[in-house]
């Protein structure tokens, strides 16, 4: 962008989204004059017009004139927002420019020590670890998570800190107008090719977001996903900085990589991880030696993230050890092994009903692993439960046999059809194309009728039994129905 962009009046097609809220809301601590358009009403949008937006409902041209006077920038997201859109339309008649979401962020992180999370997996939660580890260091961190952080209890915010944590997303390649001065790659697999086309054009993207790390910056990868470490390698043969996080195994394994931080320890016990961390003085001066901390969310995957967090955050100049502690009071993301819910009394007594975004067989298998890992440790005979809600035709069609042998991780799965979302019915393509490959160790259901889906659930459901909703669309809905199923269930003859 040859100039910066004017943000005196900015108004937001899709305002009450979970990315667009987020720099709606950091806009309005900055004095701007935000107005903004969504679908429907919603909690996020309540909130920004409690902050001074004001939103319309319903999109139309005339939404551009809700200050009184045109807006000085249109900001709409390409993915979710159709070109015909009425106020994209008059905002081009007009001559008013319109941006991405991605080019607003970039505006607002200009002049921070940018910390910027990119991967397949794992962003918002190990975003949102960040930002509570930098707070408990004594940073005030400006911030824009994909989700709401439980203890914060929002997506975003204007900080009067120096560091700036926000994550990267690749989907449409965003990721790209961004300038980080620590950039983290967590894990690289193929997704979204619907729009890059190809599984090496989306590799190619990682690349590219590696040689926008800023002069002096530092690019963190993750040193058990072999794709990142590949991106690492490249990186650093281009003259970049980079270390690695990971186990010690993975450390080993792959000495081309400087280690920032190796996870030398972690022990379940009862409801937390307990984790031991080495650092590296590579990472940052002064801050050789081993830190210590307890992780309140489940899973292989949430230590390796909480290590890249650990690391970023000390290349960003945080204290490593008052760090720690914040991993420790980390409560997790809405939405990621979200606790919606316990029964009480009743034959189904003491099931517990989560819900989590999993949407890439890969994150479905280190929720349900989590899970597993979860009940296991209980020793108290309880099953998991996945009522899973596949999300886009291309996905479901790319990823079909191996959504199955994720899915097979769990005692029961009832799987609901596809949520298309952005994308038009595919002919012959619904949700059994994933059924009929699940294990038939595997309880499953196929119910394409969402109504039911929560008396199919209770159904399969014993006590103590850890269900899970899971997908990245409206399943998330169904966590309080399925709680009042499981409440109102009747003692079996």
């Amino acid at each position: 962008m040859t100039s910066p962009i004017d943000l005196s009046r900015v108004h937001l097609i899709g305002i009450g989204g979970s990315g667009m809220s987020g720099v709606a809301r950091i806009l309005l601590d900055r004095g701007a004059v935000v107005t903004g358009s969504d679908l429907k009403d919603s909690r996020p949008v309540r909130a920004l017009r409690a902050q001074g937006a004001n939103i319309a409902v319903g999109h139309a041209a005339e939404n551009l004139d809700l200050a009184g006077e045109p807006p000085t920038v249109v900001v709409t997201s390409f993915a979710a927002i159709p070109k015909d859109n009425p106020e994209l339309v008059s905002a081009a008649e007009r001559g008013i420019p319109v941006i991405r979401r991605s080019d607003l962020l970039g505006e607002l992180m200009e002049g921070y020590t940018q910390v910027l999370f990119a991967g397949t997996h794992g962003k918002t939660s190990t975003t949102s670890m960040s930002v509570v580890a930098l707070q408990a260091a004594g940073e005030d961190p400006s911030f824009a998570v994909g989700g709401q952080l439980n203890r914060a209890g929002t997506n975003a915010h204007h900080g009067s800190g120096h560091i700036f944590v926000a994550e990267a997303d690749e989907s449409d390649g965003s990721l790209l107008r961004y300038k980080p001065t620590v950039a983290v790659i967590t894990n690289i697999e193929p997704d979204h090719l619907d729009y890059f086309g190809s599984e090496e054009s989306y590799y190619q993207v990682f690349d590219e977001f590696a040689d926008r790390v800023a002069a002096g910056g530092t690019l963190v990868v993750c040193l058990d996903d072999d794709a990142s470490v590949r991106c690492g390698v490249r990186a650093a043969e281009r003259g970049i900085t980079v270390l690695g996080y990971g186990t010690a195994e993975a450390a080993a394994r792959h000495p081309e990589i400087t280690a920032g931080a190796v996870v030398t320890d972690e022990v379940v016990e009862g409801h937390v991880t307990e984790v031991a961390v080495e650092l590296n003085s590579a990472a940052q001066g002064g801050i050789d030696g081993a830190v210590a901390y307890h992780l309140a969310v489940p899973g292989r995957h949430m230590v390796l993230n909480s290590a890249a967090a650990l690391l970023a955050c000390a290349v960003a100049g945080a204290d490593a050890r008052k760090l720690a502690e914040g991993l420790s009071s980390f409560t997790g993301v809405r939405r990621r092994f979200e606790l919606r819910g316990e029964i009480t009394a009743g034959p189904k007594a003491g099931t517990r009903v989560y819900d989590d975004y999993a949407h890439h067989p890969t994150e479905v298998e280190a929720v349900l692993s989590a899970a597993r890992g979860k009940v296991e440790s209980e020793g108290n005979g309880a099953r998991v439960v996945v009522c899973f809600q596949p999300h886009l035709y291309s996905r479901t069609q790319a990823f079909s046999k191996e959504f199955a042998d994720a899915l097979s991780l769990a005692d029961a799965a009832v799987v609901l059809d596809i949520f298309g979302a952005r994308e038009a019915p595919v002919e012959g393509v619904d949700s059994r194309i994933i059924t009929e490959h699940i294990a038939e160790s595997t309880e499953t259901v196929y119910q394409p009728d969402y109504s039911r889906a929560p008396a199919t659930v209770a159904g399969l459901t014993q006590p103590g039994d850890v269900v899970i909703t899971m997908g990245a669309g409206t399943v998330t809905m169904l966590a309080d129905p399925i709680l009042e199923a499981l409440a109102t269930a009747e003692e079996e003859n």
